[in-house]
C-alpha cells in the first residue's frame, strides 16, 4: 500500500535527477491545462452593469438603420465567438489532449530512466494518434457528462478516470473502453486517498501564487506531475484493479 510520503519522496528525488527537463515539461502541461480550462477561451460578461441597459435604450431611442446596424454587429460578433470557440474545442481534442499524454509519457519514462528528453512529449501523436484521441476525448465527455447531474459526480469520476492518460503512455494501443474501466478498477479505493494527496501540495498552491507562479513553475508544477506520477506506477507495480504489467 502506498503513503503519501513514499510518493512525494519518490517523485521529488525523480523530479530532481533530471530538474530542468522535468520544469518545461510541467510548464507545457501547465500551459495546456491553462487553455483547456479556459473553456470558449474569452468570456464577456456584461452583468451586473448598465451596459446592456444603456444599449438597448440607445437603440431604441436611435433611427431603425442604427438598430439594424447593430443587429448585424451582434449577429456577427455570435459568429465570430461560435468560430473561436468551435476551433477551441478542435485544438483541444487533436492537440492539447494528445500532450498531455506526451506529458505523462515524459514523467513515466523519467521514473526509469536516468535522463530523458522532451522528444517524449510528442508521444501522443506518433504512437496510435487516432487512438489516443478518441479515448481522451471519451474519457473528457463522460466527465462532463457525469458534471451535469452536479459538480459532485464529475469530480468522482474525474479521480475514477485519472490513470487513462497514463495507460496510454504504455499501452496506446488500448481500446478506449478497456482504459477507461481499468482505470475505474485500479481508482477503486483509492479516489479519496488521490484527493487528499492533492490537498497536501495546497501549500504549495499558495505560496506558488504568493510568487505570482514563479514557485510553481520553477518547483510545485513538476514536482506534483512527478508525484502524480508515482501513483501511477505504485498501482501498475501492486496489480490494482486487475494491471497486468508486460
Amino acid at each position: 500500500m502506498w503513503t503519501r510520503a513514499q510518493l512525494k519522496q519518490n517523485g521529488l528525488f525523480h523530479f530532481k535527477k533530471n530538474y530542468w527537463m522535468c520544469v518545461l515539461a510541467a510548464l507545457l502541461l501547465m500551459l495546456v491545462g491553462g487553455v483547456m480550462a479556459g473553456g470558449g477561451g474569452i468570456n464577456f460578461n456584461f452583468n451586473g452593469s448598465d451596459f446592456e441597459a444603456e444599449l438597448q435604450e440607445a437603440v431604441e431611442e436611435a433611427p431603425d438603420t442604427f438598430g439594424a446596424t447593430m443587429a448585424l454587429v451582434g449577429g456577427i460578433l455570435a459568429i465570430v465567438f461560435l468560430i473561436i470557440g468551435v476551433f477551441g474545442i478542435l485544438l483541444s481534442i487533436f492537440v492539447f489532449k494528445p500532450l498531455e499524454v506526451g506529458g505523462k509519457r515524459f514523467f513515466v519514462a523519467n521514473h526509469y530512466q536516468e535522463k530523458t528528453e522532451l522528444g517524449e512529449l510528442a508521444f501522443g501523436f506518433k504512437a496510435n494518434y487516432g487512438n489516443v484521441v478518441k479515448t481522451m476525448f471519451l474519457k473528457n465527455l463522460f466527465v462532463f457528462l457525469w458534471s451535469l447531474l452536479f459538480v459532485i459526480p464529475g469530480i468522482v469520476k474525474m479521480y475514477a478516470y485519472r490513470m487513462v492518460p497514463y495507460l496510454l503512455t504504455e499501452h496506446p494501443d488500448m481500446d478506449a473502453n478497456e482504459a477507461l474501466t481499468l482505470s475505474q478498477n485500479m481508482m477503486n479505493g483509492q479516489k479519496m486517498n488521490a484527493f487528499v494527496l492533492d490537498l497536501s501540495f495546497i501549500g504549495w498552491e499558495i505560496l506558488s501564487a504568493i510568487t505570482f507562479g514563479l514557485v510553481g513553475i520553477f518547483y510545485v508544477n513538476p514536482y506534483k506531475a512527478a508525484t502524480d506520477t508515482e501513483l501511477y506506477i505504485a498501482l501498475k507495480e501492486t496489480g490494482a484493479g486487475g494491471y497486468m504489467q508486460q
